[in-house]
């Protein structure tokens, strides 16, 4: 399907264009389509990530379908950095090297990335086997709290530079990637392993995901034990 694009102010600089017509498949989500437009423009890469979008002159989000003939705009924020940040509730592959070369400036020299994977069998506890799990999400409060986490680590880490948080839901196999975290920085000892770290443990205890495990033995879903405190 055939949409058009527009840019705007530092977007529509980065671009060298004011507009673009883009051939797209149908179903495509504002998610997907960034990738897509980095790939035509890779100098977009360090911006399209943080900046709004709307479509059809209403404003629009990663998970949003984007319709055959919409007009889609993007331009920057009324305020906020320039720190490349991607959060995500998404049903599609990770692609690892594509997510990680979305926050990487020119001046990174190293990378913290954590994926989760759904393991086939758990020998701590109660042993048993793994068929799948199925994810769920809530996922407008999720990406939300993701956002939160992001801003809780640049708070404590001010020398990262990019952030990703990515979660996969839906039905997902043993030895698949479930869920990433990637931090980048100038160096290696800035604080970007801990970085990673805290996002992921922050993650497991304020975004709204859940998992039912499938087994031989029947499905149960699994639930954590953090309790939020007001403003947490």
């Amino acid at each position: 399907m055939q949409i058009r694009v527009l840019f705007f102010a530092t977007l529509r600089e980065i671009a060298k264009t004011k507009e673009l017509e883009l051939e797209v498949p149908e179903g495509t989500t504002l998610q997907q389509l960034k990738p897509m437009l980095v790939k035509r423009i890779p100098a977009l890469a360090p911006v399209l990530m943080t900046s709004l979008a709307s479509v059809n002159k209403e404003f629009a989000f990663d998970a949003d379908e984007i319709q055959p003939g919409a007009e889609v705009a993007f331009f920057p924020p009324v305020s906020g950095g320039s720190l490349p940040t991607v959060y995500a509730i998404t049903q599609d592959e990770l692609d690892l090297n594509d997510l990680l070369a979305q926050i990487t400036l020119p001046t990174t020299g190293a990378a913290c990335i954590f994926t989760g994977m759904v393991r086939g069998v758990t020998s701590r506890g109660d042993a048993h086997m793994t068929v799948y799990l199925e994810y769920e999400a809530y996922v407008a409060m999720a990406e939300a709290k993701m956002r939160q986490v992001g801003q809780e680590i640049r708070e404590r880490w001010p020398t990262v530079e990019g952030i990703a948080i990515i979660q996969r839901i839906g039905r997902l196999y043993p030895g698949t990637p479930t869920v990433l975290i990637a931090c980048t920085a100038a160096h290696r000892d800035t604080g970007v392993f801990e970085a990673a770290r805290y996002g992921i443990d922050r993650l497991k205890e304020i975004v709204p995901v859940w998992k039912k495990e499938v087994g031989p033995g029947g499905e149960i879903w699994l639930e954590g034990d953090y309790i939020p405190k007001p403003g947490g």
